[in-house]
């Protein structure tokens, strides 16, 4: 299936994988390059421009085709090393960055005289438009029933993705509520050149996550996740678990008067502990209401090559029967 994604970014498939913390590591990446769409390594889980060189090293010794590196820019006290960050892609050799948080305007020369491509992710038409506007190649378009920041707009993909192809001339993926065939078809027919799956990556035989986190996934239904940190305008859509009542419970509690202090013990450093030692009550960790449409751990390529064989079904039968 050939769409502007495909050829912007030199993959087979239109599929790409989310930068997920703690889960885009090598492993992950390579899996879905190698099955034909674009693997993300998550820059902010290696921390430094050492550690994130090592890691590109590593995913390029598993796969030749095309990889990305995802690089979030976030307010901190203390921020990573962006500028190290930033130089460890360029001189990888790396040429696509998935870029995420605040405008990557700043970075945008450096990437760009690198011959890198940018995709910046994005909750709203107008911050698509800016991105646009600002030089990127290409966005991710990310609706409410996103895992992880879906902004405070609470707009759908199913009236955000089609005011996106109304505004935009750049190339656009539809992030959110992507799972399979369905998932790919309606986006494309909404106007996106193709989408980008986190959640459903996870629950994969490949996905460097303890099997506790997988199988979570696949019992969990569309009604499972929750919003957090709603009242400091950093919205995060999650698993729901013990330590996200006790966290709802202090937002309700706290009012206006919630600092991120009064919630640290539920959202910091919790990934590791998620992730690695499936601790499944350890905090609140990114999960999309796509966990509904998860019923099985396949290989990567397994995933990849039923959603696009489904994916021809649909529209040659299903969608061709219509319009006879």
């Amino acid at each position: 299936m050939k769409t502007r994604i495909t050829e912007l970014l030199g993959i087979e498939h239109p599929i790409i994988q989310g930068g997920m913390h703690f889960v885009g590591l090598a492993e992950m990446a390579a899996a879905v390059s190698n099955a034909g769409g674009l693997g993300i390594i998550t820059g902010l889980t290696q921390g430094t421009p050492e550690k994130l060189s090592a890691e590109i090293a590593r995913c390029q010794a598993m796969t030749d085709k095309p990889f990305g590196v995802n690089l979030t820019f976030l307010p901190s006290v203390t921020p990573p090393d962006y500028p190290g960050l930033v130089q460890a892609i360029v001189d990888s050799g790396v040429k696509v960055v998935e870029t995420a948080g605040n405008n990557p305007a700043k970075w945008l020369p450096q990437l760009k005289e690198a011959d890198i491509k940018v995709i910046h992710k994005c909750t709203s038409v107008r911050h698509s438009m800016k991105a646009q506007d600002i030089g990127c190649d290409a966005v991710s378009v990310d609706g409410f029933e996103c895992g992880g920041h879906p902004g405070e707009d609470d707009v759908t993909n199913f009236v955000l993705l089609p005011r996106a192809a109304d505004a935009l001339d750049i190339p656009f993926v539809a992030s959110g509520g992507q799972a399979d065939a369905r998932s790919l078809v309606a986006s494309l027919a909404m106007g996106a050149d193709g989408i980008n799956m986190g959640t459903r990556f996870i629950a994969t035989k490949e996905a460097p996550v303890h099997d506790n986190v997988k199988q979570a996934l696949v019992a969990a239904s569309e009604l499972d996740t929750r919003l957090v940190m709603r009242p400091l305008r950093n919205t995060e859509r999650v698993l729901n678990n013990p330590a996200v009542g006790r966290l709802l419970e202090k937002e309700r509690e706290l009012g206006a008067d919630l600092k991120f202090e009064d919630i640290i013990g539920e959202v910091a450093g919790v990934y590791p502990k998620v992730m690695q030692d499936g601790d499944m009550d350890a905090g609140a960790w990114s999960c999309g209401m796509v966990a509904g449409l998860i019923y099985d751990v396949p290989t990567v390529a397994e995933l990849i090559n039923r959603i696009m064989a489904e994916a021809d079904q649909i529209i040659s039968e299903r969608l061709a029967g219509f319009a006879a």
